[in-house]
C-alpha cells in the first residue's frame, strides 16, 4: 500500500512520514528530495531559476513514478495535490492523509526556516500569518479530499497509526 501525507508546508509530513514508515515497516520518500535529486538543484533554486510551473511539472512526473510502488509512505509537497490530477492519482493509488495544522502553528513553525520555503521567503510577522491563511484557504478544498483528516497541531504518530490501520486494515 502507498500512504500519501498531504498538508501545508511545515505541517509535519516528513517527520510523521519517517516515523510511520518505521512503525509500519515501510520505506519512506520525500517528494521534494526526489525532485531535488532529479533536477540536481534545491527546490528554492528550481523556483528561482525555472519557476513554479516547471517545478509543478517535475513534481507530477516524480509522483507518477511512485504510483506503482508498495509499502511506501510519501511526504508530498504542500502544493502537490493542487496541481494537474495529482490528487485523483494519489487517492486511486493509496491512502491519502491530510495533516491539518492551524495557521498560527504553521506561522510559528515557518518563522524559523523560511529561507528554504520559496512561497513564504522574506515574509514575516502578521504578513506571514495572513499569507499562510490565504494560501491555506486556496488549498483547503484539495486537502479535504483526503481519506483521513488528522488534526496535527500536536501530532501523536501512534494515534495516527491507529487511524490508518483501522481505515484500511494496513
Amino acid at each position: 500500500m502507498l500512504i500519501f501525507l498531504i498538508g501545508f508546508m511545515a505541517s509535519g509530513k516528513t517527520t510523521a512520514g519517517k516515523l510511520l514508515a518505521k512503525k509500519l515497516g515501510y520505506s519512506f520518500a520525500d517528494l521534494d528530495v526526489l525532485i531535488e535529486k532529479q533536477e540536481k538543484m534545491a527546490v528554492t533554486e528550481i523556483f528561482a531559476l525555472k519557476g513554479e510551473g516547471y517545478f509543478r511539472k517535475a513534481e507530477a512526473e516524480v509522483l507518477a513514478g511512485l504510483l506503482g510502488r508498495e509499502r511506501l509512505v510519501v511526504a508530498c509537497g504542500g502544493g502537490t495535490p493542487c496541481f494537474f490530477d495529482n490528487m485523483q492519482k494519489m487517492k486511486a493509488a493509496g491512502l491519502t492523509i491530510y495533516l491539518k495544522v492551524s495557521s498560527g502553528v504553521l506561522a510559528r513553525r515557518l518563522s524559523a526556516g523560511q529561507a528554504s520555503r520559496p512561497l513564504v521567503a522574506g515574509i514575516h510577522g502578521d504578513k506571514l500569518k495572513d499569507h499562510i491563511r490565504k494560501l491555506l484557504s486556496g488549498r483547503e478544498g484539495w486537502y479535504r479530499q483526503c481519506h483521513i483528516i488528522y488534526q496535527a497541531d500536536s501530532p501523536d504518530t501512534d494515534e495516527l497509526l491507529e487511524q490508518i490501520t483501522s481505515f484500511r486494515g494496513v
